[in-house]
């Protein structure tokens, strides 16, 4: 410890008077009182932890500015935003609401049919969906069935047995293809019905969005809202009508495809019961007969293209050669092969062409004989013309009838073409 060492005072101070010596200790006392108070006032920054306990200073941080937190890099601790002050579906626009909160009648009704809306989206989607289920599942149907028919086309072409079991097996299977096919159309109408249904309510929600303009104690959010759900109901509308066409469209195809087929099936069955193959049913063409533009062969009664049909098919084909003469002289014999040959190809130049079945029985012997055997000549036309029905020639295009003649010798059935 350093010990203060006693200063000499000037000359002049040890010759001062007593009373000027007093003044002067007046004067330090003085100075040292506002040292005291200015430290109390206004601490010194280097000085002693006793003045800093006796008053320390409040601290108050100011937050960052935004310029400050985006130079720094970094995010501020900003409050939450305010709710919304709706609670419609994301993406909707907001509907209006009067000064206490309260939703107004408009703006329900706006938030009632976009709710509408959505479900009937949810529908048409998995109707959509549906139409694709389908779809595959009809392709999927029709590969089976022609794996069936080319195994049996292709067993035919070589050559088998009449009746062969084996192809009886595999043209049952293919029938309960088709079969399946014909069920996936009428699934396929009955979505349609569906879809139909969901375009009436399409045009229901059109309808009711468009008057709900007109209500009153609506605000600009309202009709904001409302203007969305229209063109959500025109966009939906769009995509509903798509459906119907796309549907209309499978039905028509599919069932002038299951026609078809089932015309085929019944003519690849009287090839398996013969033991040789015909072809495609005879009812099958790609092609018809068009009118000629001037009208030359329109006949008053009768279809452009066609001939006027005789009261009696005999008497009509009197003078006429016939396009097949079938002759029964003997027990079963193989006329089909032959028969569907020259059908088909008078088809292929008339496809619009109607045929003419004629027993033809002799007249010789008495008159019972001659009644018998104009009995079993049309029994044996019957026959042919189940043949040509399994073929795949409509019943609607043949005709019947029956005729004696004096220069048969057995039993015949002349088929026409009118």
């Amino acid at each position: 410890m350093i010990e203060p060492t006693a200063l000499p005072l000037p000359h002049a101070a040890r010759t001062l008077p007593w009373r000027n010596v007093g003044i002067a200790a007046v004067l330090a006392l003085s100075l040292s009182g506002c040292n005291y108070m200015s430290e109390a006032l206004w601490p010194s920054l280097g000085g002693s932890s006793s003045s800093a306990a006796k008053a320390e200073p409040v601290r108050q941080e100011i937050p960052p500015s935004k310029a400050e937190v985006q130079a720094q890099g970094g995010t501020s601790a900003a409050p939450a935003p305010a709710p919304s002050r709706t609670t419609g579906a994301i993406g909707a626009p907001d509907t209006g609401r009067l000064p206490g909160g309260q939703m107004t009648a408009v703006g329900q009704r706006a938030q009632q049919m976009r709710t509408e809306l959505t479900n009937l989206q949810g529908a048409v989607a998995q109707r959509a969906g549906a139409i694709q289920q389908m779809r595959a599942d009809t392709v999927a149907t029709a590969q089976r069935y022609f794996n069936l028919v080319a195994g049996i086309n292709a067993r035919l072409q070589v050559g088998t047995t009449p009746g062969n079991p084996i192809l009886q097996a595999q043209w049952t299977q293919a029938a309960g293809e088709l079969d399946r096919l014909s069920a996936e159309i009428g699934r396929l109408s009955q979505l349609s019905s569906q879809v139909s249904s969901d375009a009436a309510m399409a045009a229901f929600l059109l309808d009711s969005t468009r008057a709900a303009y007109s209500l009153s104690g609506a605000v600009e959010e309202d009709h904001r809202a409302l203007a969305s759900v229209e063109d959500e109901v025109n966009r939906t509308v769009v995509s509903i009508d798509r459906l119907l066409n796309e549907l209309n469209e499978d039905i028509g195809r599919q069932s002038t495809y299951a026609a078809r087929e089932r015309s085929n099936l019944n003519a690849l069955s009287l090839a398996i019961r013969n033991g040789e193959l015909f072809g495609s049913g005879l009812n099958n063409r790609a092609f018809t007969n068009v009118a000629p533009a001037d009208g030359s062969p329109a006949i008053l009664g009768v279809a452009p293209g066609q001939q006027p049909q005789a009261a009696n098919p005999a008497q009509g084909a009197a003078g006429r050669r016939p396009l097949v003469v079938i002759r029964f002289d003997r027990a079963n014999p193989a006329y089909e092969q032959a028969l569907y040959t020259a059908v088909s190809r008078a088809l292929e130049r008339a496809p619009n062409a109607n045929f003419d079945l004629v027993a033809v029985a002799p007249s010789r012997g008495g008159q019972s004989q001659a009644a018998l055997a104009a009995t079993t000549a049309r029994r044996q036309a019957e026959t042919v013309m189940r043949s040509l029905s399994d073929m795949g020639l409509p019943a609607q295009r043949m005709t019947l009838s029956t005729t004696t003649s004096g220069q048969a010798t057995s039993n015949e059935v002349h088929v026409y073409v009118r």
